[in-house]
Order: C-alpha cells, then structure tokens, then sequence
C-alpha cells in the first residue's frame, strides 16, 4: 500500500480535534526502562517522539489538544523504588508541558502501582499540586486486573473525586499469552481491555464506583462485540457499558463501528489517535473512517472529534 498517497487523502483543517489517546514517551522514562533491558511495547519497538514531533502531527491532522499518557508496559518491573521514581518523573514532565503548552495538551498521571500507599500519595500530587487532568490505568498491573479488591482504595479515592480515568491495555501475564507469532499489541490488547471491562462488571466495581469517568482505548476492545455474551441478556449491564467512555483509535471502520454502536453511548466516544505508535501514516484512515462512516451524522461526528471530550476536559472550551 502506498502510504504516502493515503497521507493526502485527508484534507488539512484548522485544528479542532481532541486527542485522548495520544501516548508521551519521554527521555528519561525510555532511558529508565533501557536499564531493565526493556526496549519495546508489547512487541513494537518503542518509536522515536519528542514534543516537537507530537505538535507537527496535531498541526497536520487537525488535532487541537491531546490528553497525553504513559502507554504500556507501564512503569511497574518488579521493583517498588524503581516505579514511584518514574512515576514522578512523568508526571512532573507532563506538568511542564502543559505549562508551557496549556491549549495544547492536557495529561493523565501514571501512579506507582501495584504500592497502593505510594499511589494514593502519587494521586493527591499528580492532580492537587501538578493539577493534571486525570488518570492513566492499564488493565493488568503485574496480573491483577482492575476491579480487584487490591484496587479498592484507589477506585473509592477516584470515585471520591469523580476523576477521568483512561485505561489503556496492558500485555497479560505470560502464562496467559498464547504461543502464536502474533505481537501482543495486535490482538492480546483488545482481549485484555475486555478481561478489564468484564472484571469491573463482575466484581461489582462499576455499580460501586459510578462517579469514575472511565475511558477504554480501542472502543472497548471486543467488548461491544461479546457485550451479550459478556451481561447475558442483563439489561442493566448493557446499560453499565453504555455508562463508560472509550475511544476509537485503531477502531473507525466499519467492521468495529456497527457492533459498537449498539452497546455505547454516542455522547460518550471520542476520538485517539494512538499516535505515536500508530504511524501518522495510518492516521488520516482512521479520520476518514470517522467522517465517511454512514452511521454517523455531521453532528455526531463533530461530538466525536471534540465536543464529548469538553464534557471532561472543559478547560479547553477557551
């Protein structure tokens, strides 16, 4: 395919776009996990991105501001010292990016888990002193899924502050994984944002946290597609999936589109780039497949690319 010629297929516009699935990954952080010999994502070589590059892309592809994020693996190794550093480290980046590019990039703070106590303390920084926009969770923490009662407290402090939460999958535990050539990235993200989403169904978690602003990337993974399977005709558990936000990087084609309509909410889908893992040379598909989708109409598009996210991030009404 010729990705060149796809790039100019999708027409240049004044930005307008918010990003929610735009992924940071900083000197330090790549550095850091260098050390530990961790030198990719789920079997994709960590890209090269810096801020100039990531303000380039939102120029080019409309995009007015991006709610940036830690992607997996994450920051959590085995080594509790080692993750609380980092962690800092990446939410005091994100701060100064915002303050010096406060119309352009808001952040969800990366918390030290699975040490619940640093977390806390992580939280209370991140969005009291730092006044991120939000937080970024993967759906495994080192095999715990959320929804687990190890969580507990952290899911009453952000049902307590009624935060944004973006939840990002995560590679499952090795054990798990199956013995295909097949990298994670490709198919076992989707299956673990739904082994999340069916583990905050089933531990009861969603019904006892409802101020929590949830955000699943990919739309949903194959939740939508499984959603009967998954509430077994219990209405009120396709309503708890309509309750939820996602967004739809990688996922605006048709072949995702129908299934997931059924099951979300329109005022709750928003637009991702996943950029920049997903190469910009995929991304203008995934615009065009938002605006020539037929299920969408001009004004559930616009709400798509910009006005559901203002419901969580008003700051960027201005």
């Amino acid at each position: 395919m010729n990705y060149e010629g796809l790039m100019g297929m999708n027409e240049i516009v004044k930005p307008h776009r918010i990003d929610v699935h735009h992924h940071i990954l900083p000197v330090e952080y790549i550095s850091s996990l260098a050390k530990i010999g961790i030198k990719e994502s789920a079997g994709i070589v960590f890209p090269k991105w810096d801020i100039e590059k990531s303000l380039a892309l939102m120029n080019r592809r409309g995009i007015m501001a991006a709610i940036v994020s830690i992607s997996a693996p994450g920051i959590y190794f085995g080594d509790q010292n080692f993750s609380r550093e980092l962690a800092r480290s990446c939410n005091e980046f994100s701060a100064r990016l915002i303050q010096k590019y406060p119309q352009h990039f808001g952040s969800f703070a990366v918390l030290p888990l699975p040490d619940m106590e640093s977390s806390l303390l992580e939280l209370d920084y991140a969005l009291d002193t730092l006044n991120l926009d939000g937080v970024g969770l993967l759906t495994n923490i080192d095999g715990q899924y959320l929804g687990d009662s190890a969580f507990e407290d952290l899911f009453a402090e952000l049902n307590r502050r009624s935060a944004v939460v973006f939840i990002h999958p995560n590679t499952p535990p090795a054990e798990m994984l199956p013995k295909t050539k097949v990298p994670p990235a490709i198919m076992e993200f989707v299956f673990d944002t739904t082994r999340a989403i069916a583990n905050l169904i089933y531990t009861r978690a969603l019904k006892r946290y409802p101020h929590i602003r949830l955000i699943f990337s990919h739309a949903g993974g194959t939740a939508p597609y499984l959603a009967w399977r998954i509430s077994m005709g219990d209405r009120k558990i396709i309503d708890s999936l309509k309750s939820l936000y996602y967004d739809i990087a990688l996922s605006a084609t048709p072949y995702t589109l129908r299934s997931f309509q059924e099951s979300a909410d329109p005022s709750h889908i928003l637009f991702g780039s996943d950029y920049p893992f997903l190469p910009e040379s995929l991304l203008p598909s995934m615009i065009d497949g938002i605006q020539h989708y037929d299920g969408f109409d001009p004004q559930t598009r616009r709400a798509i690319e910009r006005d559901n996210a203002l419901t969580l991030f008003p700051r960027f009404k201005s």
